[in-house]
């Protein structure tokens, strides 16, 4: 089969797979393009029955991507649950390199291999979702020449994805999914040339590096941002704040990258695990004190009780503030 003209990348997550059917069932088997497919996946799962699905309402080749496939136009990849789908030289990469925004497989790494590889002939599209995978990846597109397109939220099932892209103001197309296809069609068929040299950004040729894991030092990642008073979440490493593009994002030298909205996601998680591990502690504590005060007498048995009752007062305190989401000022003691 004859090597592609376009690359249509699709990124999704939440509902994405009832999207994803809608979609490519308008598209024919003629379609003078590849389609290459993130959707978030559960690590432990396969992504089989998902291709076979896809299979039995569109005429495209329909496969789950394999490391160093040549692509062919009229096929349609699936990435691998756990494992980053890349292009370079007509070929696929499946890598397991580091998380972005907390996933693997992610559109965002996708999103900017296909930019730097194919350039103004690049489509990308973000379905349906849950938070912000996907934003970074239109900008890349777009820096590079290509057209970006999103899911009309009001018709997505999860609107997070589409409406994060639109808050970027990176997005050139916001239709439906019936006229979604017709666009993509009518575009695949008008491929632009490749860009020429110089067009395609540094540092995305050189986080496109990065991310094929040719490259990855503290030297390569000065390169690209300046160090931010922050710790990557996934390995506690520094992490750099990015320079080019309207996007806020962060990478450390590893490999894992954030937007500044799915790193802020994180350090929820984070601080929210943390305040539950001290909970665990102040309770732990108040234990302990009752016991001392209980076998304790006089003067020094009063004093453990004072401080019996000042950690109850804490401890009520962080439940509230954990089970409610904030303060609500002192509770009564347990």
């Amino acid at each position: 089969m004859p090597a592609p003209s376009v690359l249509i990348v699709i990124g999704t997550s939440a509902g994405g797979m009832p999207a994803l059917i809608r979609l490519v069932a308008q598209l024919p088997p003629t379609l003078p393009a590849t389609v290459l497919v993130v959707q978030h996946l559960a690590p432990d799962s396969t992504g089989t029955p998902l291709v076979k699905r896809l299979s039995q309402h569109t005429g495209l080749r329909c496969q789950l991507a394999v490391n160093q496939t040549h692509i062919e136009a009229g096929a349609l990849y699936l990435a691998p649950p756990d494992r980053h789908l890349l292009v370079k030289d007509g070929h696929l990469l499946v890598t397991k390199g580091p998380r972005e925004n907390n996933y693997r497989p992610a559109a965002d790494a996708l999103f900017r291999s296909a930019a730097v590889a194919y350039g103004p002939n690049v489509l990308g599209v973000v379905l349906t979702g849950m938070l912000h995978d996907g934003t970074a990846g239109l900008e890349f597109i777009k820096r590079c020449g290509g057209t970006t397109l999103v899911q009309d939220p009001a018709e997505a099932e999860f609107p997070s994805m589409p409406e994060s892209a639109l808050r970027a103001g990176v997005v050139d197309y916001v239709l439906p999914l019936t006229e979604l296809s017709a666009v993509l069609q009518d575009l695949a068929g008008k491929p632009r040339p490749a860009a020429g040299p110089g067009a395609i950004p540094p540092d995305l040729l050189l986080e496109a590096s990065i991310a094929e894991r040719v490259v990855g030092t503290t030297e390569e990642v000065n390169q690209l941002g300046h160090l931010a008073p922050l710790t990557c979440p996934d390995c506690g490493g520094n992490l750099w704040e990015l320079n080019e593009g309207s996007v806020l994002r962060y990478r450390c030298h590893t490999g894992h990258a954030f937007t500044g909205e799915s790193l802020m996601e994180s350090s929820r998680h984070s601080l929210e695990e943390t305040l539950w591990v001290a909970l665990r502690m102040m309770e732990e504590r108040k234990n302990l004190l009752s016991s001392m005060a209980s076998r304790g007498e006089g003067l020094w048995s009063v004093q453990q009780e004072e401080r019996l009752e000042e950690i109850k007062v804490h401890i009520n305190r962080l439940r509230e503030f954990l089970l409610n989401g904030q303060d609500s000022g002192p509770a009564p003691a347990s």
